[in-house]
């Protein structure tokens, strides 16, 4: 059973870069794409329809539409067991905090990189 991960970040650069360094260290993921808030919670919600539960999502802060703490506590709102982690610039911030309260696990800082980016993936995966 393949194990599944939703990407929410809008900007597709950064989307493409996450996806290839998933690829790159070999894991096996189904890899979801939202581009907004609004957009991942919709995923979320269709996901959760197929059968697809997201093991993990990875959260933006900074996303149009809807920012990623109203994304988190809307995913939430939906499934009260989601795994949520912000990936973002805004690691050390008020607005990280507010993520932190709205639900979410972990804040992984960018500056760890793609490297410290994977590694919170083999952590959480198992692998």
């Amino acid at each position: 059973m393949s194990r599944i991960l939703l990407i929410v970040e809008d900007e597709k650069d950064m989307q493409e870069l996450m996806k290839r360094y998933i690829e790159k260290a070999g894991l096996d993921l189904e890899i979801y794409s939202a581009y907004d808030g609004k957009e991942g919670v919709e995923m979320y919600k269709k996901l959760l329809q197929d059968g697809k539960k997201p093991d993990l999502v990875i959260m933006d802060l900074k996303l149009p539409e809807m920012d990623g703490v109203e994304a988190t506590k809307r995913i939430k709102e939906i499934d009260k067991d989601a795994v949520i982690y912000g990936f973002t610039a805004f690691f050390d911030t008020d607005w990280a905090n507010r993520l932190l309260k709205a639900g979410a696990k972990k804040i992984i800082p960018r500056y760890v990189g793609f490297e410290g980016f994977i590694k919170e993936l083999r952590e959480f995966f198992g692998k």
